[in-house]
């Protein structure tokens, strides 16, 4: 597949590049939302503990992001820069959902906190050698403003299309684990490894279906030191950062204590709460993120229009400030009043859908900010060293969250029970947690949004400039 002289992409080149992030998401998704949980009520972590295994194997996992970054940007073959690494490790990544969830049922508390961390850490190094460069495809496909705000679109698109079908899929498969005599355990297992073959699949798609289309004199190679100082040195780097960072903190938190407060908050501690969806009995968890993320996906062309009709700037901070707004109202919801709790799911799904698609948007065009400055590509560094940072501060808030959690005196439940209670601390706990503090997050990067100083126009004058180069390298007769 080839870009066209104007720089528009095919419906087809749109998809298939989206189609790759399914297995990102649904492992990301998987992680984000039943991990945590995983680690307390079935493997049966005290969540103190649990979250130092979550804290190293992310720091160790962040520190390698930029590794990957930088060799992927220094590495030549046939194939390109970033698609080798699509096809090596595309079957690796898709066995490590599997691995995640394989902790033995041992009795020492110290030697499951070191089985997890190792594995974490496995699973993400995995996952980072297919995202990183994956990611790092972005801006070489299209130098378009507008086409890379709906390239994004389509990632997004199956980002959110994965991520509903793990919120709802994988209790329905724990549910038919159980009743088959499995283990919760086998049943994430189940899970993990049908969406990680799906994942595999798409990724060697897209290493046989897409090209590179950047140019290798672009990428002359620096020392690691000076390629993160010279991206630290770009001003709208730093801002996009913040924001990306600030946003998915947010989304960290709330997707980590979201379990906790549907089931003992909401639910009262009953395991097997339902709730009647079109007719239809789901599962609590299903009803609530299958609804969440069904609006996401439905709201996510309104997004890329608005972006694309007033600013991506002026988008995210509408977007975050509405998310506020919800998020701080979950707080008011008491136990068992579903219909309010669905409708602020509902409309949480519209912020959401804005926190996927936007900061990624502007993303690219820091990296073309960067090439006037340096006259280098280096997109395997900076997506690098956003990943970096990214994990970086996901590692502490997941620490954060649960540590405060352990501290308020929760209470692993039996292996043998479907009602359990939690006392008022903990449930205080988990109510602020899942309200007021993953909205303080998202009013820091609408502010940072707000100033964010790569404007449509500006980034139109990046592209002349950048168009003026090539054309008078082009005219300079060959010695």
């Amino acid at each position: 597949m080839t870009v066209s002289r104007n720089g528009r992409l095919s419906f087809w080149t749109k998809l298939t590049y989206g189609a790759g992030d399914f297995g990102l998401s649904s492992l990301s998704m998987m992680r984000s939302v039943f991990y945590a949980i995983y680690m307390t009520d079935v493997v049966g972590l005290d969540p103190r503990l649990a979250s130092f295994g979550a804290l190293f194997g992310i720091i160790w996992d962040a520190i390698n992001d930029p590794l990957i970054g930088i060799i992927s940007d220094r590495l030549r073959s046939r194939w390109g820069r970033r698609r080798p690494f699509l096809l090596i490790f595309a079957i690796p990544f898709g066995f490590s959902f599997v691995i995640l969830w394989s902790a033995p049922a041992w009795d020492s508390q110290i030697a499951l906190v070191l089985y997890v961390t190792l594995s974490f850490a496995l699973v993400d190094t995995l996952s980072t050698l297919v995202s990183v460069p994956y990611h790092s495809l972005t801006p070489e496909l299209t130098p378009d403003y507008d086409e890379r705000t709906a390239l994004t679109g389509f990632r997004t698109i199956f980002q959110l299309v994965a991520s509903l079908a793990v919120v709802i899929t994988v209790p329905v498969i724990m549910d038919l684990a159980l009743e088959a005599g499995l283990t919760q355990q086998q049943g994430f297992m189940i899970a993990g490894s049908m969406f990680g073959t799906i994942g595999t699949i798409a990724i060697i798609i897209i290493f046989f279906s897409i090209r590179e289309t950047a140019d290798a004199e672009l990428t002359e190679t620096l020392p690691i030191g000076k390629s993160l100082r010279i991206a630290w040195s770009n001003i709208p780097f730093r801002f996009a950062v913040a924001i990306h960072l600030m946003t998915w903190s947010a989304i960290d938190m709330v997707a980590v204590i979201l379990p906790y407060y549907l089931l003992y908050w909401m639910a009262r501690g009953d395991m097997l709460a339902k709730v009647k969806v079109l007719g239809v009995d789901l599962a609590l968890e299903s009803a609530f993120f299958g609804l969440l993320m069904l609006v996401c996906i439905l709201t996510l062309p309104f997004w890329v229009w608005f972006a694309q009709k007033r600013s991506k700037r002026e988008a995210l901070v509408i977007g975050m400030i509405f998310w506020v707004v919800v998020e701080s109202l979950v707080f008011t919801v008491q136990p068992g009043q579903m219909t309010s709790l669905l409708i602020l799911g509902a409309l949480a799904g519209i912020g959401v859908s804005s926190a996927y698609v936007l900061p990624d948007s502007i993303f690219p065009d820091v990296i073309e900010w960067d090439e006037i400055r340096t006259r280098r590509r280096q997109e395997g560094i900076y997506y690098g060293a956003r990943a970096f940072v990214r994990k970086l501060t996901s590692a502490l808030v997941i620490f954060v969250t649960l540590q405060l959690l352990g501290w308020s005196g929760y209470q692993n439940p039996p292996a043998d029970v479907t009602q359990f209670s939690q006392g008022p601390a903990a449930l205080m706990t988990i109510r602020v947690l899942v309200s007021f503090a993953g909205a303080g997050m998202l009013l820091v990067a609408a502010i940072i949004a707000w100033w964010y100083p790569l404007s449509r126009e500006k980034h139109a004058r990046i592209r002349q400039i950048l168009a003026r180069r090539k054309r008078d390298v082009g005219s300079t007769p060959e010695k």
